[in-house]
């Protein structure tokens, strides 16, 4: 049988008021979860916390059209983000709570190098069928049933697009839930529907025209490098036809600017982005599937 309830008389104002520490929770609140849970401390936390759950999920569908933009400077200026955080009223904008959670929020964006967008539904439809499409044509795949793979590759799809949701990723101040659901404690807690709805992340010397240069510059000279021993080798024994054709894809002209554009794409090395080109006769998609 279910053990019966404390009365409310036995929780002190002790308990509540360490409860309430603990858990943030308004007063009457933290002695009904201690009620509810016979007086035990844990236990009354956990209820909060899907009082709180449930009590966000039910202001999920309202419309939230104020909010802050908040902005977080890392040490050394080397890196800034600029995060926009949307809530109900322009009163609990204001607020200092949720100040405090803006500006968490931009820290988070800061200390997450891979995150590029805020939920997973957020993420390039166009980019996960490409991705998909290799996933299946992989060496490891290409044993397996029908079925099977397209449960793994879709495995690792998920995998792939919430490492890069904001959402997903494990507060940095509290690594024991993920930012969607403080967001969802915030939005209990302040009685309004919270959500992050853009960022944007600056790093310094990003995309500037010296490091176009330079790397213009880099890959000239390898190229120049790579054009001399190929001369070197036509002075040795006749290659077999084979490799004749093989020799002969990168006299398609490969541009520096086309190699850095797959490098940024496909996060690869630079001559391996260049003997992609060669390979798929300049095409940087054909390329990226390539590598």
């Amino acid at each position: 049988a279910e053990a019966p309830k404390a009365e409310g008389a036995t929780i002190s104002a002790k308990a509540v008021k360490e409860l309430r520490d603990q858990s943030g929770a308004g007063m009457m609140d933290c002695k009904k979860a201690l009620t509810e849970c016979n007086g035990d401390m844990e236990e009354a936390v956990v209820w909060l916390r899907k009082k709180g759950m449930a009590s966000a999920d039910k202001k999920a569908s309202r419309i939230a059209a104020e909010g802050q933009i908040g902005a977080y400077i890392h040490g050394g200026s080397r890196l800034g983000v600029i995060v926009e955080v949307n809530c109900e009223t322009d009163f609990v904008a204001r607020g200092d709570k949720f100040k405090e959670l803006v500006a968490d929020i931009a820290m988070q964006v800061a200390a997450c190098p891979d995150v590029e967008y805020v939920s997973p539904e957020d993420a390039d439809p166009a980019m996960i069928a490409a991705e998909k499409e290799v996933q299946m044509k992989m060496e490891d795949m290409l044993s397996k049933p029908e079925n099977i793979r397209e449960k793994i590759v879709q495995g690792r799809l998920d995998k792939m697009v919430n490492e890069k949701a904001l959402l997903k990723q494990d507060y940095i101040k509290d690594t024991s839930i993920t930012v969607e659901e403080l967001i969802k404690q915030a939005t209990a807690e302040i009685g309004e529907k919270i959500s992050i709805r853009r960022f944007v992340k600056y790093n310094l010397g990003e995309g500037m025209e010296k490091r176009n240069e330079d790397f213009a510059a880099e890959v000239e000279a390898q190229t120049k490098a790579l054009q001399q021993k190929a001369e070197e080798k036509k002075e040795e024994a006749p290659k077999e036809e084979e490799k004749k054709e093989e020799a002969a894809k990168p006299t398609v002209a490969i541009s520096a600017k086309d190699v850095k554009v797959l490098r940024d794409k496909s996060g690869a090395g630079m001559m391996d982005c260049k003997k992609a080109l060669g390979e798929c006769g300049g095409d940087v998609e054909e390329a990226v599937v390539w590598l």
